[in-house]
């Protein structure tokens, strides 16, 4: 795995995390179901302020903390933005979040409201916003995964603007919606090169297709 100690590249800033069971991409959206007072409050405070926050998967503990628990993240995650908020028929608040870039977290701890904070730094390379890494032909092939996994409802209805023809947005688009492992994910997340995430992924799926 990256050493994330390596994708440091901007001055620290101080935000709010989500930590969660998923890896969030740039550019990928995530639903999430709000229920717990202390996140109501944050997403109240970022809808009000116009800021996101960052969004880590754990690596111990649980999404919902109970008294006497323990959440550990790893260090690299993606920072998002609210893209859509509504009210669940189950009532709950649901949001929809829009990754944006990824950070490394440098140190964090829990406010008064038990809500995360970390101090990161941004990483500037690879990211939403650069310029599109044209793909070479071989890899049709995996645009035509990428067209066959975003027709699923599920993942349709997330209504995300994919740059198909863009190779590092292919890579994250396949590091999110091929099975695979979650530590496997976070490992394609970590690496800063698209072209490197692409081959790792194109050996992950022959693996795949020889194991049946």
């Amino acid at each position: 795995m990256t050493d994330p100690d390596s994708l440091a590249n901007t001055a620290s800033e101080t935000i709010a995390l989500f930590p969660l069971k998923s890896v969030l991409f740039p550019k990928g959206r995530l639903p999430l179901q709000i229920f717990e007072q202390r996140y109501i409050d944050l997403i109240s405070e970022c809808l009000r302020n116009d800021r996101g926050f960052g969004v880590c998967l754990l690596k111990e503990g649980d999404e919902v903390v109970t008294p006497g628990s323990h959440q550990q993240v790893h260090r690299v995650g993606t920072y998002a933005q609210i893209v859509d908020w509504d009210q669940l028929p189950n009532g709950l608040l649901g949001v929809t979040v829009e990754g944006v870039r990824k950070f490394m977290v440098q140190e964090c701890s829990y406010d008064k409201n038990q809500v995360l904070r970390a101090e990161v730094a941004f990483c500037d390379v690879d990211l939403v916003g650069e310029e599109a890494i044209e793909l070479e032909h071989h890899h049709e092939v995996l645009v035509d995964l990428v067209e066959q996994l975003v027709s699923h409802p599920v993942i349709s209805k997330l209504g995300m603007n994919i740059a198909y023809h863009d190779l590092r947005e292919l890579g994250w688009r396949l590091s999110e919606l091929v099975p695979l492992s979650l530590e496997r994910k976070q490992a394609l997340l970590e690496l800063q090169d698209p072209r490197q995430r692409i081959e790792e992924i194109e050996a992950l799926l022959h693996h795949m297709i020889d194991e049946g």
